[in-house]
């Protein structure tokens, strides 16, 4: 004989073909919540087609279930990998990613399960369950952006809200605040769904509230403490991986769009991007006196991204340059890009994919440096690249006290495809976020120059040759997210695994007292 099944788990409970059906598309509807398309409005339908997949499944199921919604998501979301690199490492990212993914969704197929059980009031099941289930999503995002080798820091729910309306809340709860708020919202709704004897309207008032309560927290306030006048160049470089180029060609391109400034209304500043002199300045005499004279020319400190050879080691360095006296600051980049940097554990991955690997020709350093330059009393935090996805820098810049963050970047390794919007999106989530202007400086674009309300100020095409000049705002604000740091992260993963650890030590009571009905 069975134990009696509550009909709540049974509610919406679909058969396994039809779930990974369902899966799969709403892996492809959470993409399309992102750049370029950034229908951002459909980042809580993907997120919630997916619990509905996991609804009536244990974690065996539900661990299918998320692996196939994870490559879905993944698969579409970083194809751009393959642009110069073809399928391996495509595959081996989106497929580690899925397994993240997998198990993400395995333990809240548990939660969604045995949570109504455990909370059986009404109030229960609409208030704790979807806390619990957005708790473990966001869990799920924070260790996959740290691990391994550094993590990968892309993908997650908040990036998804860049110029959306709940966009504004990242200045008071950061990324992992948004992505649990927006999961929170999916999770809600699918609740309201099994609360059968609830009545339609009552369920629909529920799920409104729910998101005008978000839309109309107000935008947080940032007081502006002063401006200052920069000129961000893009060269239009081909400075990718596999590009082939005279040496010097690089640091030419940016000279040439740099020189139409010369004799313009006086800048601060001169930001050129990661990787804009392919010669290193502290080494060559002649890259030191091209950017001597351009600093000379424009009366201005230049920042300029390069390779340097420090103490026998490799950097992916950015220099704060002034004419005279060469390189006044350093900044070395502390988050390189495992498999593109640097190649950890070579000799276990090399059998794998041999020429892939050998293409990772020198390993980069990990830079110990601050990242922040003192120009002229300017605070800037510095980001290279992938750095602006590291949490961690963010709020190391602004404990500093950084007035602006300058990302220098380099995205001609993918062309035309979502990488540069992708990368861009988190650039403006991150203005946001910080409450600081955010200048998006690439070698091809997407260059951008954003303000602490995450609106575009300047920008230049893609693959055109060009500068942004603009007197841009600087500010001192500490917003909430910064205020509390990874504290809110903390708070809502923990709340996550902590329901789950209930929601596993009920169900296995349940699973033995149904062993000893049934004897």
């Amino acid at each position: 004989m069975r134990a009696p099944t509550a009909p709540r788990e049974r509610a919406l409970a679909l058969p396994l073909w039809a779930a990974l059906v369902i899966a799969g598309f709403a892996g492809a509807i959470l993409d399309a919540s992102f750049p370029d398309r950034d229908w951002w409005v459909l980042a809580p339908v993907g997120v919630g087609l997916m619990f509905v997949a996991l609804l009536g499944r244990g974690p065996w199921t539900g661990l299918l279930v998320g692996f196939v919604a994870g490559l879905s998501f993944w698969l579409i979301h970083i194809s751009w990998i393959t642009l110069y690199l073809g399928p391996v490492p495509w595959i081996a990212l989106g497929g580690l990613q899925s397994i993240f993914f997998a198990v993400g969704l395995s333990l809240t197929a548990v939660v969604l399960r045995t949570g109504p059980l455990l909370w059986r009031s009404r109030l229960g099941r609409l208030g704790l369950v979807p806390v619990v289930v957005a708790g473990l999503w966001t869990a799920r995002e924070a260790i996959s952006a740290v691990w391994p080798y550094g993590g990968f820091a892309w993908g997650r729910v908040a990036l998804s809200q860049s110029e959306g309306p709940f966009g504004s809340l990242a200045a008071w709860v950061g990324f992992s605040g948004l992505s649990f708020l927006i999961v929170w919202v999916s999770a809600l709704v699918v609740q309201l769904l099994r609360e059968t004897d609830l009545g339609g309207l009552a369920r629909a008032t529920v799920a409104v509230a729910a998101v005008v309560g978000l839309l109309v927290v107000p935008a947080f306030t940032i007081v502006q403490s002063g401006t200052t006048r920069l000129a961000a160049v893009q060269g239009a470089s081909d400075a990718g991986l596999n590009a082939v180029y005279r040496p010097g060609q690089i640091l030419s391109d940016h000279t040439s769009a740099t020189l139409p400034l010369i004799g313009q209304e006086p800048v601060d500043f001169v930001v050129w991007p990661e990787n804009a002199s392919d010669i290193d300045p502290l080494r060559n005499p002649e890259a030191a006196k091209v950017l001597d004279y351009i600093s000379r020319e424009m009366n201005a400190p230049v920042l300029a991204g390069t390779i340097t050879y420090q103490d026998e080691t490799y950097y992916n360095s950015s220099l704060l340059w002034e004419e005279g006296e060469g390189a006044v600051d350093i900044y070395d980049k502390v988050h390189p890009v495992p498999f593109a940097e640097y190649m950890p554990n070579r000799a276990f991955w090399r059998p794998f994919a041999p020429d892939l690997i050998d293409m990772i020709g020198r390993d980069y350093g990990i830079g110990t440096r601050d990242n922040i330059f003192d120009i002229n009393g300017v605070l800037a935090g510095i980001a290279i690249c992938f750095d602006i996805a590291d949490d961690q820098l963010i709020h190391d810049m602004i404990n500093d006290d950084a007035e602006i963050i300058l990302g220098q970047t380099n995205n001609a390794d993918f062309g035309y495809t979502d990488e540069s919007v992708q990368q861009l999106a988190i650039a403006r989530l991150r203005a946001v976020e910080a409450g600081r202007t955010v200048v998006n400086i690439s070698t091809v674009g997407t260059s951008a120059i954003i303000t602490p309300d995450g609106e575009t100020l300047d920008s230049l095409p893609t693959w055109t040759p060009g500068a942004m000049v603009q007197t841009v705002p600087l500010s001192a604000t500490i917003t909430p997210a910064m205020a509390l740091g990874r504290g809110i992260e903390w708070l809502v993963a923990g709340l996550g695994l902590a329901g789950f650890v209930l929601c596993a030590a009920a169900g296995r009571k349940k699973l033995h007292k149904t062993r000893r009905f049934r004897s």
